[in-house]
């Protein structure tokens, strides 16, 4: 019977959850509507304004879904640094966890800041400080290329302009403890890890989108000897399931992409 438990496997998760249901619920929905274009989507009480359907419902199949920030605390009220908050939908998952966790979240891309604002208020969302800069080393500003949804870069290959940062080492310094850090920031990470790695001792969960753009150094094992450094035990998914790797170099057919994978990194 291993023949049907394999076929029926994807179905199975599918269907599993309430949370799962809603996402397949949604992608009927949604699944068909026009790329890049701002549209308004419900689910779960929510009400949102997005700037593309297919980057909203893979965002709601990770934070709602699949949960991939749920994290556990004592503290009542923890302290969230959501770096690259985007629209908000990492915003509402640790509100709906920690309904008094005390948030500040990041946003460089000010089209996309303006709609985490919106959403936020158009949902009822206090006690969120919501920084419409960019994650950096400095507080010089960055050269930024502002793509579609969530693309936006560093790295983009459109053309850039430089966008008000701030510096993240200066945010982790002024609180004593951190219950987590999302650091979701398009590339950007190597750079921002690097200025932080001793400044991260008080943090006690940290998740890192990590990004490879062709043409540049993939850095990722400076990116795990950050991890190491701070004593963090992590895991590493990658969720591509790539084919014939040796020849298939791109990162899901990504023009400007090798690489992206996720770490999530904690305490004992």
């Amino acid at each position: 019977m291993y023949w049907l438990r394999y076929l029926l496997k994807e179905p199975y998760h599918s269907l599993r959850t309430q949370t799962n249901r809603e996402f397949m619920k949604l992608l009927f929905q949604y699944g068909n509507s026009p790329r890049h274009k701002l549209t308004n989507v419900a689910f779960g009480g929510y009400q949102l304004k997005v700037p593309d359907v297919m980057s909203f419902l893979w965002q709601h199949k990770e934070i709602f879904a699949d949960e991939f920030y749920h994290f556990e605390s004592t503290n009542p009220e923890p302290v969230i640094f959501d770096c690259g908050a985007n629209v908000g939908m990492s915003v509402l998952y640790f509100k709906k966890l920690f309904p008094k966790a005390k948030i500040t979240a990041f946003e460089a891309e000010p089209e996309i800041a303006s709609l985490l604002d919106y959403n936020l208020k158009a949902n009822a969302v206090e006690n969120v400080n919501v920084i419409e800069k960019a994650v950096w080393i400095d507080e010089g500003g960055v050269l930024f290329g502002s793509e579609s949804a969530d693309s936006s870069s560093i790295y983009s290959t459109s053309e850039k302009k430089k966008i008000p940062s701030v510096r993240l080492k200066d945010f982790l310094l002024y609180e004593s403890q951190i219950d987590f850090l999302k650091i979701d920031i398009e590339g950007a990470e190597k750079e921002v890890l690097h200025d932080c790695r001793h400044a991260l001792g008080h943090v006690k969960n940290l998740f890192v989108e990590f990004h490879s753009y062709l043409g540049h150094p993939q850095g990722l094992a400076n990116i795990i000897q950050i991890f190491e450094e701070n004593d963090f035990r992590y895991f590493i998914d990658t969720n591509q399931h790539r084919l014939q790797p040796f020849t298939n170099h791109r990162y899901r057919d990504n023009d400007v992409m090798d690489l992206q994978l996720n770490i999530f990194g904690w305490r004992e």
